[in-house]
């Protein structure tokens, strides 16, 4: 069909408009960017898929000023600050304690809390605040085209319920068209890794479970017994919820006890809704049901041009851990900010080089260990000596390393990961929390971070405040430690590795690029020299000293 000659122009277009898609427009527009969400359906996610939000990305929700309101719609759905458990069945006896409570020890490590909240709750959150910032939606529309060349992207979208295709421009084009991506597909990148273990299947459904589940604050519930092998989730009633089934029967005797949903009809899944609570007679309403395969698998590259994958597209992992859109969330952070500084030309070509750098080694650690999560409590006859050993959430959620050309990179082992407490401000890491007080308010000095590069010093006696005043002008903001800043508790120099005459350099997406323990003979020079590395801007490395 021929496409229409009037074209759509904007900065950015992002295929798909789910939850990674609306947080790519939602973090772009928070940089001043304008971007095109092309999304199938008119409206949002209708199914009740309630999703496990971690630390990080309550922090980059903070960042974007939507924390308060998505915690309260949370709290509307879903009891707080659960337990996750497995037991033999709702009714039966527990297995096993995984954690404790949902928010365990969060306090020293971060200002927000874990939470749960349903994607039809939280997408309009998304779309609100990406549309106030100057993104535009596109719905009933899917991505059947494009071509790529040195001034931008022409994707050719298609009205899905007219087939009348348009023309839409852009200087960037942002994948988030899940795990079927279309436009990773058109681009030729293969996943690798382990491939499908499960044909899965999520039951969504309505029965009152209270007698079973009164008194008891449990977030997600495993379950594990001869019928099935799966995960349950309830609303804050006890009487809707979500059934996953990953296995049926016992996988050593029946070859197909991984082919869950090789049946979906209306009696079976009733069935599997009554053994998972353990009542045979239980009155059930299966409201819908969606069958998925259970993969754990990355995106050979991360994008390529002009293109960049993230989420689903980029990754794909079986949901225990909540990993799964918390990572695609962090893609979409980690991008925003580059993709910002390239259409401002305050950038040179390889900060974008880095997305894939960093992101990628993170999708394959968050995969693998989301893996392993699901042999170790739902399908330990998949155990085998390449499973990784599980390292704690902490690690996951918070305490990843970034190794690329825009960190400067320090005498010290290279970690993939570590307990965030460990990082104490070394480059590649997430900046720590720590509290502190501003025009005498309490605040998080991760509140500093989000809109530029910040260098925080950690006293005004070292002159770092003189040393950054030159580059106020390409995006640098800088705070010292007892002027603006008081560190009541005396805590930000040790957490972030520096002497009291030290400073850090802290990203826009909030991670460490570089730090000074202690002051340089030539802090000007130092904190130049950081920026151009950074900034890829090594010939330009004169031009901001001067």
């Amino acid at each position: 069909m021929t496409a229409q000659a009037t074209d759509l122009e904007t900065e950015v277009l992002i295929a798909g408009g789910g939850l990674v898609g609306l947080s790519t427009a939602m973090f772009l527009g928070r940089h001043g960017v304008r971007s095109l969400v092309i999304e199938r359906r008119q409206g949002v996610s209708v199914v009740p898929r309630a999703a496990h939000f971690h630390l990080r990305t309550l922090e980059l929700f903070r960042q974007a000023g939507i924390e308060e309101e998505v915690a309260r719609r949370s709290e509307e759905e879903f009891l707080p600050d659960g337990a996750i458990v497995a037991m033999d069945c709702l009714a039966g006896r527990q297995l096993a304690n995984i954690i404790g409570s949902l928010n365990e020890g969060v306090e020293a490590l971060s200002p927000c809390r874990r939470l749960f909240i349903s994607q039809p709750k939280l997408e309009p959150i998304l779309r609100r605040r990406a549309q106030a910032d100057g993104a535009t939606v596109l719905g009933g529309h899917e991505v059947v085209g494009f071509e790529q060349g040195s001034s931008g992207v022409t994707v050719l979208a298609r009205d899905v319920a007219t087939g009348e295709e348009r023309r839409l421009h852009g200087q960037y084009l942002v994948a988030a068209d899940g795990a079927h991506s279309r436009v990773r597909e058109l681009l030729g990148i293969p996943l690798e890794g382990r491939g499908v273990f499960s044909n899965s299947m999520t039951i969504y459904f309505d029965a009152d479970v209270s007698p079973y589940l009164a008194g008891k604050a449990l977030s997600v519930i495993y379950i594990n017994n001869p019928v099935l092998g799966g995960v349950f989730r309830f609303d804050r009633s006890c009487r809707s919820g979500f059934l996953i089934v990953n296995m049926t029967g016992d996988p050593a005797r029946d070859p197909d006890a991984a082919d869950a949903a090789r049946d979906v009809s209306e009696a079976r899944l009733t069935a599997l809704v009554r053994s998972g609570v353990g009542v045979a007679d239980l009155p059930v309403t299966i409201t819908a049901v969606a069958r998925w395969r259970a993969t754990a698998s990355v995106a050979r590259r991360y994008g390529e041009g002009r293109i960049f994958l993230v989420g689903d597209a980029a990754h794909l992992m079986p949901p225990n851990g909540g990993f799964g859109g918390n990572t695609g969330i962090h893609d979409a952070h980690n991008l925003a900010w580059k993709l910002a500084w390239a259409l401002k030309r305050s950038a040179g070509d390889g900060l974008l080089a880095t997305y894939e750098d960093e992101r990628r080694s993170v999708g394959q650690l968050t995969v693998e260990q989301a893996y392993s999560r699901y042999v170790a409590r739902t399908a330990p006859y998949l155990a085998a000596d390449d499973v990784q050993p599980i390292v704690p959430d902490f690690n996951i959620e918070l305490g990843y390393h970034y190794r690329s050309a825009a960190i400067e990179s320090e005498d010290a082992p290279v970690l993939l990961h570590d307990h965030p407490h460990q990082a104490c401000g070394r480059p590649g890491t997430r900046a720590a929390h720590v509290w502190l007080r501003r025009n005498g308010s309490r605040i998080s000095c991760l509140d500093l971070f989000g809109g530029s590069f910040v260098l925080v010093a950690a006293s005004p006696e070292a002159g770092w405040r003189a040393a950054a005043a030159p580059f106020a002008g390409h995006g640098l903001a800088c705070h010292c430690v007892s002027v603006d800043l008081i560190d009541t508790d005396r805590r930000f120099a040790a957490a972030y590795g520096v002497s009291e005459s030290g400073a850090v350099l802290v990203r826009p997406d909030g991670f460490v690029s570089w730090r000074a323990p202690t002051v340089p003979a030539d802090p000007r020079g130092a904190l130049a020299r950081a920026l151009a590395r950074t900034l890829d801007w090594p010939a330009r490395e004169g031009a901001l000293i001067s």
